[in-house]
């Protein structure tokens, strides 16, 4: 059996420290950097916090500022319905000039005229109809507006989680390539020297070309991952931001129970509640406008010869007879409108509980094995990896054995920070279902 003696220095190479996350900054990975392979046009910036991410996209988001563009149409209806009256008075006036043949004398003129005013009243209470569908409506957007802030904050988070992610698995895979490379390093030396067979040697060699070739995949990854946040946080186009933060997620401060009832209490769903009553009112209104509105006028007009002129007031009644036009298109609209609102209300209270639901397990499913790898299976791993050291300097293991417990680590540590952003990502999912945000997580 051929014994493999290494040194002290490369035994020590084969041992890959836990990379937190603040081992990260004092390492040479540089996560404040938006500089990536081949890209030094990019411009670097401090690596952003999700606070500053959220304040950014709140800031220059598309959808939330075209929601909040609407809020001007609305109030302006609001305004409108809420005047004392719907219909705005009508002035008129009349002049006459008038002939009047005289016998045997050539006609007279005479100049008459008279002048007015008149209102038209609604008469089935439209005007309360109309001022409840505006209020809705305008309650309805406001709720739309927070879902749409709900929703950015969501995107963005689920975006900076994804970029960071794989930057703390790209200083995991620096870390471990380091000590790959300085092994293989050490391994050909001794294969120059005899010391180590040439299988010894090439395995050392493809591990560290393995070993890079990962790096090179996860940073065109991360490129991608920076490059949709700055998207998202509409920055300039050569701005990469790199993040600075925790995958860690913390303990929950809520129950399933009280994510329930907070779904009932959505933004989204409290907006469908709104834009169902406004539907309702809107029906109500149509129907109403069955009903003729009623013009009252009142005029003052002078008339006759002029030594002998009258002086004429006289009030006018005029009602329309609803005899060909009930307004069935109108009302055939909002009642379309009101069955469309209240199935897309009902589906949205279904669905939301049981997303909820789903996504509640999925979170304990998540929790469960983060902590099966944090505490069961990373510390069996580097128990293997110390032992493995010992046996490979008493010469009861080769290389080949090390490099696989040493490769079952890295493997390792890469499902805890996958784990740890499935994790992340499920919450993010699940506050988005329910409606929640917690002020104390954000900070």
């Amino acid at each position: 059996m051929h014994v493999v003696i290494l040194p002290s220095l490369l035994v020590a190479l084969f041992v890959i420290p836990v990379v937190s996350h603040a081992d990260q900054i004092g390492s040479g990975y540089p996560i404040n950097a938006n500089v990536v392979s081949g890209t030094e046009s990019v411009v670097s910036s401090p690596p952003l916090t999700l606070a500053q991410a959220w304040q950014w996209a709140e800031t220059a988001n598309v959808d939330l500022q075209r929601a909040q563009a609407q809020r001007a149409a609305v109030e302006g209806e609001a305004t409108d319905a809420s005047g004392l009256l719907w219909n705005n008075p009508r002035l008129f006036g009349e002049r006459v000039q008038r002939a009047v043949p005289q016998e045997g004398q050539p006609s007279s003129r005479q100049r008459e005229g008279n002048a007015g005013i008149e209102q038209t009243f609604e008469i089935a209470g439209q005007q309360g109809y109309r001022r409840q569908a505006t209020r809705q409506q305008l309650t309805a957007l406001d709720a739309s507006i927070e879902d749409t802030r709900l929703e950015v904050r969501r995107e963005v988070e689920r975006r900076f989680v994804q970029v960071l992610s794989l930057q703390e698995r790209i200083a995991t895979e620096r870390q471990a390539t380091k000590l790959i490379e300085d092994t293989a390093a050490s391994v050909k030396k001794r294969v120059a020297a005899g010391e180590d067979s040439r299988l010894d040697g090439n395995l050392a060699s493809v591990e560290a070309v393995r070993a890079r070739n990962q790096i090179g995949v996860l940073e065109e990854q991360l490129l991608q991952a920076r490059a949709e946040l700055s998207a998202a946080l509409q920055l300039p186009s050569n701005a990469l931001p790199a993040v600075i933060g925790s995958l860690i997620t913390p303990a929950p401060t809520y129950t399933l129970e009280m994510l329930l009832q907070r779904a009932a209490e959505r933004p989204a769903l409290r907006g469908l509640n709104a834009r169902e009553q406004a539907a309702q009112s809107r029906l109500s209104l149509e129907r109403a406008a069955r009903y003729p509105d009623l013009t009252v006028g009142i005029a003052s007009g002078r008339e006759g010869p002029t030594a002998a002129r009258e002086r004429l007031t006289t009030l006018t009644v005029s009602l329309p007879l609803p005899l060909f036009r009930q307004n069935a298109a109108g009302i055939g609209r909002a009642a379309t409108e009101l069955s469309q609102t209240q199935v897309e209300r009902q589906a949205a209270m279904r669905n939301g509980d049981a997303t909820v639901s789903a996504l509640w397990q999925k979170l304990q499913s998540l929790n469960a094995r983060v902590d099966a790898l944090q505490q069961t299976a990373l510390p069996a791993l580097e128990e293997n990896q110390k032992l493995s050291i010992k046996s490979l300097q008493a010469g009861e293991i080769g290389l080949f054995q090390l490099l696989v417990v040493n490769r079952q680590v890295l493997d390792g540590r890469r499902d805890l920070i996958e784990a740890q952003t499935e994790l992340r990502l499920t919450r993010i999912a699940l506050y988005q279902a329910a409606g929640w945000f917690d002020p104390e997580e954000a900070r």
